[in-house]
């Protein structure tokens, strides 16, 4: 399996080590890995969409942390990241897993690390399920 994984710097700490978590699972499930960085969660969509036009991937992941501040722009981040992302996913039909945390706290997003090796998995458990529907 290709694999393609979009991630944030943004939150820095946090995104490393969901970026480890998640390396870490596409080797323990054999897929070849290719990471492309991005400064904050609004740009993964794009990054993802020119992984997806490329045709060289059988997923992609899109990990980053939008942690809540004090005003509206958490929610337009959390909210426009998540919509292009879909997006992305049902425009190519590419399997897509979405890791981005939105947390109120770096506390809440420590405590969800491992959503970085969930999304390899539910990215690869995808790409195998469209492989057997297109084979009939």
């Amino acid at each position: 399996m290709r694999l393609g994984i979009v991630a944030s710097r943004f939150n820095e700490e946090i995104c490393a080590k969901l970026l480890e978590r998640a390396r870490a699972q596409a080797e323990k499930l054999n897929a070849q890995c290719t990471v492309v960085s991005v400064a904050g969660a609004l740009e993964i969509p794009l990054a993802l969409q020119w992984m997806a036009q490329s045709g060289r991937f059988d997923a992609l992941v899109a990990l980053g942390a939008v942690i809540r501040g004090d005003t509206y722009h958490f929610e337009v981040v959390a909210n426009e990241s998540a919509r292009g992302v879909m997006e992305v996913m049902l425009d190519f039909g590419l399997p897509i897993a979405n890791g981005i945390l939105t947390t109120d706290d770096e506390a809440q997003a420590n405590a969800r690390l491992e959503k970085g090796a969930e999304a390899v998995r539910v990215a690869l458990e995808m790409a195998k399920l469209k492989g057997r529907i297109h084979e009939g």
